[in-house]
């Protein structure tokens, strides 16, 4: 038997069976994959046509490079006689499926390079691109001419001007660090614009979604609207819970703004206090939603995060806040920061958090300070909301709900933010 193997695999060493199989079993996995994802899209080229292709990569990656040059060739002249009788017969081009061909010999050579990681995953993505169609249909569809500036815009603040601007800081009182003050502004401008590609994807999806996204995007407007929005639809009931949802989407990335800039340390100190305030906004929200209505769509009308005048106004408030969050971190300790994050918070709550993130990094505050910051600033924000509420006749009925829900919201967070700090000072719970 021993000689029969030797002849079945002369040069063991180069091919190992075991080794040789796995690149075979992964690459037919990756055509499978693929095939039947176009197969499932009622496309020509299917399970088959892809095993295969995914097969000849990476049996020809076991022989020369001139081999797979050959095959892709050979894949090459293959979508070419696809398109040419589509082109005859149906006057369409199948330029995604080709693409998709090649791309499939290419994930077999990679497999049969022993890049197994790499080819998996690019079939993954590969897939995931080709089941998205509608989705990007329907986006570049509805993609305006200043939405797409603002995508540019954001390419341009990222790889271009960010770059270039001094990584220390500028200033002899050490206020001022460019780099790192454009790369905050940058990081929730990213946030913000993501959010609201989402929003405009999947946000006439309901009421929850369109409050939940429109306050991750911006909060501000987003009670704005839908203050108008609702009301004049019929639903009273469900403005107060959608603008409730923008008071948890707000909270939610208040605390991932704060343990991105600031650590885990700064968040674990306001996770408590924001918690709290949370359930309490989960307990409004459940008490309203077993009578209310949900199943309407509702579409929010926001702009785009992204402008140069936009970005902008939120560095430059981010910078002040930042600036004089440590002039008085320096000179009045805790309560200057706390009075600078109050005022900051009715502004933007999204820019003092992050400015309060960021003199923690910067070694400017404590992680406890910081923490006490992002809650000050978020429960500003959280409040901010009446006057909006208040200012639309339609929805003046529930203001006073809301009032005192956002009263007790506030007092949760205000109680477990001193039971933490009593604690802390009787030493029951460590303070960073």
């Amino acid at each position: 038997m021993q000689h029969y193997a030797e002849l079945l695999h002369p040069d063991g060493t180069q091919f190992p069976p075991d080794l040789t199989a796995l690149k075979l079993g992964v690459a037919l996995a990756i055509g499978l994959l693929i095939g039947f994802e176009r197969q499932w899209s009622n496309k020509e080229f299917g399970v088959r046509t892809f095993s295969l292709s995914a097969m000849l990569g990476v049996l020809t990656s076991f022989l020369s490079p001139a081999m797979q040059v050959t095959g892709m060739v050979g894949v090459i002249m293959l979508a070419i006689m696809l398109n040419v009788r589509d082109i005859l017969e149906t006057k369409s081009v199948e330029g995604t499926t080709s693409a998709a061909l090649m791309v499939t010999f290419v994930l077999g050579v990679l497999s049969g390079q022993g890049h197994v990681f790499t080819a998996i995953a690019g079939a993954i993505l590969t897939t995931w691109l080709l089941s998205l169609k509608p989705q990007f249909r329907a986006l570049t569809g509805g993609v305006t001419t200043e939405e797409m500036r603002s995508a540019l815009l954001l390419g341009l603040f990222g790889f271009i001007i960010w770059p270039l601007l001094p990584n220390h800081f500028v200033d002899p009182w050490h206020l001022l660090q460019p780099r790192q003050a454009w790369l905050t502004v940058l990081v929730v401008a990213s946030i913000g614009f993501l959010n609201y590609i989402l929003l405009r994807l999947y946000g006439s999806k309901g009421v929850t979604l369109s409050a939940v996204l429109g306050g991750l995007v911006n909060s501000t407007a987003a009670v704005v609207e839908l203050a108008t929005t609702l009301p004049a639809a019929g639903m009273l009931r469900e403005t107060g819970v959608a603008v409730t949802f923008t008071t948890v989407a707000m909270l939610v990335r208040n605390l991932a703004l704060l343990t991105i800039f600031g650590g885990n340390a700064a968040a674990q100190q306001a996770f408590l206090p924001m918690a709290g305030m949370l359930a309490v906004a989960a307990t409004y929200i459940w008490l309203q939603r077993r009578a209310a209505d949900d199943q309407k769509d509702v579409a929010l009308n926001l702009d785009s995060p992204i402008s140069v005048s936009k970005v902008s106004r939120f560095g430059i408030l981010f910078l002040l806040i930042q600036i004089f969050g440590t002039l008085a971190t320096r000179w009045l300790g805790s309560e200057g920061l706390l009075v600078v994050s109050f005022i900051g918070g009715a502004v933007s709550s999204a820019s003092s958090t992050a400015a309060a993130a960021n003199l923690v990094a910067h070694g400017d505050a404590s992680a406890t300070q910081g923490a006490m910051a992002a809650i000050v600033t978020s429960m500003v924000s959280a409040a901010a909301n009446l006057p909006l509420l208040y200012r639309q006749d339609q929805a003046r009925p529930i203001v006073r709900s809301i009032a005192i829900w956002t009263a007790i919201e506030i007092g949760v967070g205000i109680t477990l933010l001193l039971l933490q700090v009593h604690l802390q000072h009787a030493g029951l719970l460590h303070a960073r």
